[in-house]
């Protein structure tokens, strides 16, 4: 896959994949921190929650700003994202 504005991975990175789970010739590392995160329970990926009281969101298992498919579908609700603030 070629790099463009809606694609970006980084080998060099330590963590590389973050999500093992995943295919490392289609990961996408341009949404390294999930912009849908602050979406809490609306953002509609793969998430959990961890901790004592379970309070804490968990994105382990969600690949979904990962996929190089999804580009459009995270840019799309950055307005809904910044209404919330």
């Amino acid at each position: 896959m070629n790099n463009s504005d809606k694609f970006f991975r980084n080998v060099d990175c330590r963590y590389f994949p973050c999500h093992e789970q995943c295919d490392p010739e289609r990961f996408n590392c341009l949404f390294c921190y999930c912009p849908l995160y602050d979406l809490g329970d609306q953002c509609g990926g793969n998430f959990g929650y961890s901790g004592n009281a379970k309070k804490i969101k968990n994105c382990t298992n969600c690949t979904f700003p990962h996929d190089p498919d999804n580009y459009h579908k995270i840019t799309a609700r950055l307005k809904q994202i910044n209404d919330r603030k």
